[in-house]
């Protein structure tokens, strides 16, 4: 990622993880990230997203803290509505590192350090193909063939999709993103952690008799 640039705006946000190719609707109506948005469009077009870390609230006008392992997007559609709040598509590229944050904008901008993509194996993707069928149900295997035989998707970019709509915490999924290269291996422990969470939660219920 030698050609892209070492300072963008930062767009944080709580309880929100972007992941490398998906493409996400935006809702811009505070002053400062209006302006964010302004400049971005008026030159390359990205965006670094990036999750707020707990107790976010008590200073989100300032700087609250932020985990240090973002995704950017490059704005493909924009549109700017009649009070100055903007609509758009971000659609994600790239993981990223913040080195250090700078003030010299109204928004948050940071100069980051790029971090590289992996391409997982396909047996690798096979495993997590029968994990989801566990934790998703009988649904497993359309979303599968949706995903994988009319959308095309592989490897890491069938990876990242899943990562971004599955249902788990948003800590959970800033973790799977931080995993970088072992993100399947990470996102395959984490299902396997839910189904023992969720095979224990129903023997707990059984053993107090509300399941037959």
């Amino acid at each position: 990622m030698a050609d892209y640039p070492r300072v963008i705006p930062l767009f944080p946000l709580p309880d929100f993880v972007l992941f490398p190719d998906v493409t996400v609707p935006l809702h811009i109506f505070e002053p400062r990230y209006r302006q964010m948005v302004h400049d971005a469009s008026a030159g390359d077009g990205i965006i670094g997203m990036t999750m707020l870390k707990s107790n976010w609230e008590r200073d989100y006008y300032a700087y609250p803290d932020v985990y240090e392992i973002g995704c950017a997007g490059r704005i493909s559609a924009l549109s700017r509505l009649s009070d100055g709040r903007y609509n758009l598509l971000l659609d994600s590229f790239g993981a990223f590192r913040i080195v250090r944050e700078s003030r010299d904008h109204a928004y948050r901008t940071a100069e980051i350090e790029w971090l590289p993509s992996a391409m997982e194996r396909l047996d690798e993707i096979d495993g997590l193909h029968r994990l989801l069928k566990e934790f998703i149900g009988a649904s497993a295997d359309t979303l599968w063939r949706s995903l994988v035989d009319e959308r095309k998707l592989t490897g890491a970019a069938l990876v990242n999709y899943i990562c971004f709509h599955l249902d788990i915490a948003p800590l959970e999924k800033q973790t799977l993103l931080e995993a970088g290269a072992s993100r399947v291996s990470c996102l395959a422990d984490v299902l396997t952690f839910k189904l023992e969470e969720r095979k224990l939660g129903l023997e707990r219920r059984r053993g107090h008799g509300q399941v037959q």
